[in-house]
Order: C-alpha cells, then structure tokens, then sequence
C-alpha cells in the first residue's frame, strides 16, 4: 500500500479513478450503459455507442460534485451531425432515434474551467427496456391476490 502523498499514491490513485470509472460501466437490459467519472479541469471525455437506425435513445447526465456542478455536453451521429449540444449544464436529459447505423459519439467538457475538476454521472439507454418479470401474467398475479382477499373476507 502506498504512502499518502508518495508519487505512487498519486499513480495508484489516478489508476484507481480510471478503473472505477471502467467497473462503473454497467450494461443493463436493453442496452443500458452508466458510469460516473473524473472529468479534469481543462478537460474533455468522449464516449462512442453502435447504434442500429431506428433506435430509441436516451442520454441523461448529471453532475454530481465540483465547481458550479456544470459541464458542456454534446451529442453528433455518424457523420458529425450535432444532434445535442448545451453549455455549462447541471444535469440532462436528451431522447433521440437513431437516423441510420453507426457510430454514435457523446462528449463531456469542462474546458472552460482553469481549476475545477467535476465528477459526473450519465446513463445512456439504447433501446427498449424489457418488462422486469417477462414470464409472469400481471393480470392472474392480481387475480390470486383479489382471491386471497375474498377467501379472507369469507372467513
């Protein structure tokens, strides 16, 4: 374990924000990916999703500590086309389909910023998400709990 304040304190610890930001990503159902990363002062984080045409996205961020609590956000298609883009932002929420295949790039920016790092949050949800109890009838499940109710009463 490395000394607080020792050169390998400081490599440890930019190596640990980078591998929590990595065991961060969560692919969910339907394609679901969150994360929640250091964005340096003077900075800028770009991600990049494959995205199928005719997909139903959405893009929600905050930010969670740090100056102002506000980043630059952007959002471009395939061919660079800016689908989304808003300055200096607290916390979003952005829902697109996707126009044709391809990559899709979303960046955060805190460039305007000389001193203040941020840490901030996003979920992006590609597609649908899938019902939470897909085998299960919703409308029997009520069913036995009404039964359960009326054998009680009958009691």
């Amino acid at each position: 374990m490395p000394r607080p304040g020792s050169r390998w304190a400081v490599v440890a610890g930019r190596w640990g924000c980078r591998l929590l930001a990595l065991l961060l990503l969560v692919p969910g159902p339907g394609g679901a990916s969150e994360i929640t990363f250091e964005l340096p002062d003077n900075a800028k984080q770009c991600f990049y999703e494959d995205i199928a045409q005719g997909t139903k996205c959405t893009l929600e961020f905050q930010v969670i500590t740090g100056g102002h609590y506000d980043v630059d956000c952007r959002l471009e298609d395939p061919d660079g086309k800016v689908l989304y883009k808003e300055m200096k932002k607290q916390y979003d929420s952005f829902t697109f389909t996707a126009s044709k295949n391809g990559t899709y790039k979303f960046c955060f920016s805190n460039e305007f910023s000389t001193f203040t790092h941020k840490t901030v949050y996003f979920d992006f949800q590609v597609g649908e998400d899938p019902p939470l109890f897909p085998s299960e009838n919703r409308v029997s499940a009520l069913t036995q709990v009404n039964k359960k109710i009326k054998n009680f009463r009958l009691l």
